[in-house]
């Protein structure tokens, strides 16, 4: 027999999950709500039966009902309990705020279907039917209640697992169909008997009260257990069979009614009458900047966000006299320059409500009197008047940009805009204005905009980095011939600027130094080394249709200087090595002056051949260049001593490697 339910099964764990954790994200709880209602319900225990707090939920019972789901034995001939409904009680006593005890029961249909089918007709080829009979589960179980929030929460998750007892139990129908002969002969069915198991249970749900004493639960658990075999073979006997030894996972989905017994709580106290909110600090307006004598000073308080149904009184002092009127505006005209204290109070003089009542049906014990508002306190605010003839003032000075750069520098900038904005006094006029400053030059020095040019100011020569600061003022004068005057300063810097010399070009896949490139570095480059204010850095490089090693170099006396290197690296190290080598025709620059870097075929940088593209210098033969060698190069640049500033053609720049170009002697 097949059951007519066609519930498919659910993970447990993925409705009880979420069943949970919505009811605690809009769970409430009705009664902390306020202070009040838990002092009133402070009171109310004390006078509880036997010391018990006021809640009706000490005990519960709940009748159930829902649906129950099965997986599938996936061995054997794949039995499948039919998903069904199931009913039940609860009853459960919390003895703490978060802590229950459950007993409870249950009794679901659940037929048991055989989905494979056990063998075939006698003498045939035909297979058997599926055989399914009717059957019935009955649990009992006792479980811990774990409730996310306290005993008499409008709203209560909770969380639970626990141990059960199942007796599945086939129909007796089912059983008399199983052990007649014909039925027996095919499925050797007569052992259909009852099965109890012993399993867990586990998962959660949401109590909702309604009233003090009825409510609505809903509960989603799983449950576990060994598959029953209802007392049939474990193995294949001609007939059914269950394989013994597989676990049988269910689920129940189950809403019920709540009936809760228990002492009646206090219920929540009224509102009091909420304590009228303070006044906020009077803001005066009216008495901002300087005055002149003789003209009126019309003052205005104002109370952001005081409410409009207050009824103020205004009392004005000014130097501590009694001025005005009760009005919010006042209109004082001081005869002489000073200062004047102004002082303005604000008293709230609407009547206090009336003190809370206990309604006449709310229980007298459970009644707490709160305590009258206490009354709103006076407000004070302050303002000054200050009546004066004052100078012209200024709000802003500026320089745009504030660093400028020296006229060697053509490339830099070179003129910066003055700005000044000032305001007369109210007692004054028309504002002129005058720049000046401390070196350099000034154009349109009468005016609020001026522009001031760097290029006139002086350096003193060399290879260092200087710096100087510029003060420009400027002077406003008003009509009166007052006057006020502020400066802003401007920084000009004259940086050291690196020198590039022409390269040095070599002949395709040779990284000798020609007769063109040693006049670069020992007429050009080795004497303004000597000076002490530069350094020298050599960049090498090699055309993408050149060799990307060199052959061993050979030193003095034939002896092996340097390995099979780089090429752009060995023609670096040639460059150095005829600026230091300190024989011949080479140079004597101290190596600790010299870096030294290679970019392989890196052509980003612009190629400078000068004279050495040209070839007009009488050459050996191999060494000659021409204007389609300019990409075999060492770029030749003198940068001031110690500065960290390198051209952007320097990648990684390292120390001269002094023992390889030592090796090298001075080449020839």
């Amino acid at each position: 027999m097949k059951s007519r339910l066609n519930f498919k099964p659910i993970s447990s764990i993925a409705l009880c999950v979420p069943l949970i954790f919505s009811s605690l994200a809009y769970a409430q709880d009705a009664n902390q709500s306020t202070a009040n209602s838990g002092n009133s319900s402070k009171t109310a225990k004390s006078a509880g039966p036997s010391g018990l707090d006021q809640y009706p939920d000490l005990f519960e019972i709940d009748p159930f009902g829902g649906i129950s789901t099965y997986g599938q034995i996936q061995r054997g001939l794949t039995t499948k309990l039919v998903n069904g409904g199931v009913g039940g009680l609860r009853l459960t006593y919390n003895p703490s705020a978060y802590l229950g005890i459950e007993l409870w029961g249950a009794f679901d249909q659940a037929n048991v279907e055989f989905r494979q089918s056990s063998g075939l007709y006698p003498g045939t080829t035909s297979p058997l039917p599926t055989y399914s009979f009717g059957s019935r589960n009955y649990f009992f179980g006792l479980n811990p209640i774990l409730n996310l929030k306290p005993r008499g929460s409008k709203f209560q998750p909770y969380l639970t697992v626990g141990v059960n007892g199942i007796l599945f139990s086939p129909t007796d129908a089912a059983k008399s169909i199983a052990r007649s002969a014909a039925v027996n002969s095919l499925y050797q069915s007569s052992n259909l008997n009852d099965n109890l198991q012993v399993g867990l249970n586990y998962g959660g749900g949401v109590k909702w009260h309604f009233t003090d004493h009825f409510g609505v639960r809903l509960d989603a658990r799983g449950f576990w257990s060994r598959n029953p075999t209802y007392g049939l073979p474990n193995y294949p006997t001609g007939g059914i069979y269950i394989p013994a030894h597989d676990k049988l996972n269910g689920f129940m989905g189950t809403v019920g009614l709540v009936w809760y017994a228990g002492t009646t709580k206090c219920p929540e106290m009224p509102p009091a009458p909420p304590a009228p909110a303070p006044l906020p600090t009077p803001t005066i307006s009216g008495a901002e900047g300087s005055l002149c004598p003789g003209k009126p000073v019309n003052l205005h308080a104002t109370l952001p966000g005081a409410p409009t149904d207050r009824k103020l009184k205004y009392a004005w002092t000014v130097n501590g006299e009694a001025q005005g009127s009760d009005s919010p505006d006042f209109s004082y005209t001081p005869n002489n320059t000073g200062t004047f204290n102004v002082q303005l109070t604000v008293t709230d003089t609407t009547p206090p409500p009336p003190p809370l009542e206990r309604p006449k049906k709310f229980p007298v014990r459970c009644w707490v009197q709160p305590p009258a508002p206490a009354p709103v306190a006076p407000v004070t605010g302050t303002a000054t008047i200050t009546v004066a003839a004052p100078p012209p003032t200024i709000s802003s000075v500026a320089a745009d940009p504030t660093t400028l750069d020296c006229a060697a520098n053509t490339n830099g900038k070179h003129t910066a805009n003055l700005t000044a904005a000032g305001q007369a006094s109210a007692c004054g006029g028309n504002l002129t204005y005058k720049w000046t400053v401390s070196e350099g030059s000034v154009t349109n020095d009468s005016s609020a905009n001026a522009t001031f040019d760097s290029s006139s100011l002086n350096f003193e020569g060399g290879a260092q980095g200087q710096s100087k600061t510029v003060t420009a003022t400027v002077t406003v004068t008003d009509e009166r011939g007052q006057t006020a005057s502020q400066t802003t300063t401007i920084t000009v810097n004259c940086a050291p600027q690196f020198v590039r010399l022409d390269d040095v070009v070599f002949a395709k896949n040779n990284a000798r130094v020609n007769n063109c490139g040693k006049r670069v570095l020992i007429d050009d480059a080795a004497p303004k080394v000597a000076s002490g204010d530069y350094d020298i850095v050599l960049v090498g490089h090699r055309d993408t249709d050149e060799s990307a090693k060199t052959a061993a170099v050979r030193g003095r006396r034939g002896r092996k200087a340097t390995p099979a290197n780089p090429l752009d690296e060995q023609r670096v190290l040639n460059a150095a090595a005829v600026l230091s080598g300190g024989t011949g025709t080479c140079g004597k620059v101290d190596p600790s002056r010299i870096k030294v870097d290679w970019v392989d075929t890196d052509q980003t940088s612009e190629t400078k051949p000068g004279l050495c593209g040209t070839s007009n210098i009488k050459e050996r033969k191999g060494s000659q260049t021409t204007e389609a060698d300019k990409n075999r190069r060492v770029e030749v640049y003198l940068v001031p001593h110690n500065s960290t500033t390198l051209p952007p053609a320097v990648k990684n720049p390292k120390p001269l490697p002094e023992d390889q170009v030592k090796a090298l002697g001075c080449p020839k």
